[in-house]
């Protein structure tokens, strides 16, 4: 028996055109339990990334596949075919790498081989929505001699940062910081940069302050103002909102606001013209208000949500919903003699006609640094399988 391990070093969640780095350690152990020990063979192994494409049948229609022969090797179980046994289609995949052949392993000895791979940059977000899911795994192919091949799978999480494709690292970084004590490998030097490009270029675009106001109104009058003071942020990020009722002619009674993902479903892949959106809500903030001059709200966004996208498939935007419940009439506060000596219990009235409306409004979240996400990621770093 061989025991055969694979760990991502980084973290599993990686930015698209960052280096994915894996160890693959393969054992031949010797258990209490053993009464003989011999060696062990396997004759290859190989690694490839990819990433599977799932859809909702009754959501989403595609077009048949343009490739329409049939592939007798892909049924062939001594051949390497990364997505085999899974659901979905497989839209990208990087070229397989062989990490060796014909290894011969001694009782309880091991051997490592070092998987190193730039994550696509075209290709979508890790995403699992109600329509389509986008899911990137790497697997490692194992076989012994005349055997069935073995797969190792290891699921990781990818975030896309738009405008990252368009910049090109000068050749000549010379003039670049570097620790003298440090021999860096070229890769990792590159994916430094990369991040902490890609965690700049997060920070510029959600940094910006710029003071919103809304009125708040209704068919009878106006209720209040909302403020809010940006609209861009990263996952993990809390968006902060505060509202202004003194100023409202119609009271407010209870308000409610959501943070929500819309799931768009492109209109040529739709599995019936005109269909709803595919609405998630990841926080909630709900206050009763009735005579509240002034009060705000805070929503987190969840690390493990995913960033605004779109692809040719479909596109998923953030909102705030609003909803607002309004008194017809006005609801007059209670009121406290200033002398009053005897102890007088308040009550709200036992019936008030009410409106109710609400409303929506945009904003766009961002990925944050995807070694900040991969210490609360959903997806652990390593796998194992025994031959």
């Amino acid at each position: 028996m061989i025991e055969v391990v694979a760990k991502l070093l980084r973290g599993p969640v990686f930015l698209t055109g960052e280096v994915l780095e894996c160890v693959i350690t393969f054992t031949n152990p010797i258990t209490a339990r053993s009464t003989s020990a011999s060696s062990e063979m396997l004759a290859w192994a190989s690694a490839q990334i990819h990433c599977q494409f799932h859809t909702s049948e009754s959501r989403v229609a595609l077009p048949p596949s343009e490739d329409t022969k049939h592939d007798v090797q892909a049924e062939n179980e001594t051949v390497f075919v990364p997505n085999r046994g899974e659901r979905g289609k497989c839209i990208l995949a990087t070229p397989p790498k062989i990490l060796f052949c014909d290894l011969r392993l001694d009782p309880g000895e091991l051997k490592s081989y070092s998987y190193c791979e730039t994550v696509p940059l075209d290709g979508p977000p890790s995403f699992r929505g109600q329509s389509v899911k986008y899911v990137y795994k790497l697997t490692v192919g194992c076989q012994r001699v005349n055997s069935p091949i073995k797969l190792l799978r290891v699921p990781f999480r990818v975030f896309v940062v738009y405008g990252l494709e368009d910049y090109h690292f000068p050749p000549d970084e010379a003039v670049a910081p570097t620790n003298p004590f440090l021999d860096e490998d070229e890769n990792i030097k590159k994916d430094t940069r990369l991040i902490d490009l890609a965690t700049e270029m997060l920070m510029t675009s959600t940094s910006r302050r710029s003071l919103h106001l809304y009125n708040i109104t209704n068919i009878r009058g106006k209720v209040g103002k909302f403020c809010i003071f940006k609209t861009i942020y990263k996952i993990g990020e809390d968006v902060v909102g505060t509202f202004d009722f003194s100023e409202g002619d119609i009271p407010c009674l209870q308000f409610s606001v959501s943070l929500q993902t819309e799931e768009h479903v492109q209109e040529e892949y739709q599995r019936k013209p005109g269909q709803p959106i595919s609405l998630s809500t990841h926080a909630r903030h709900q206050e009763s208000c009735l005579h509240t001059a002034k009060t705000h709200f805070s929503l987190p966004i969840p690390l493990s949500a995913t960033p605004s996208f779109i692809t040719t498939v479909v596109s998923l935007k953030w909102r705030l919903h609003f909803e607002f419940v309004t008194a017809r009439e006005p609801v007059e506060p209670p009121t406290v003699l200033e002398n009053q000596s005897e102890i007088i219990t308040w009550t709200g009235a036992e019936k008030i006609d009410v409106d109710t409306f609400s409303w929506d409004l945009p904003i766009k979240v961002l990925p944050t640094n995807p070694v900040l996400a991969s210490y609360v990621s959903q997806f652990v770093s390593s796998n194992s399988i025994s031959i």
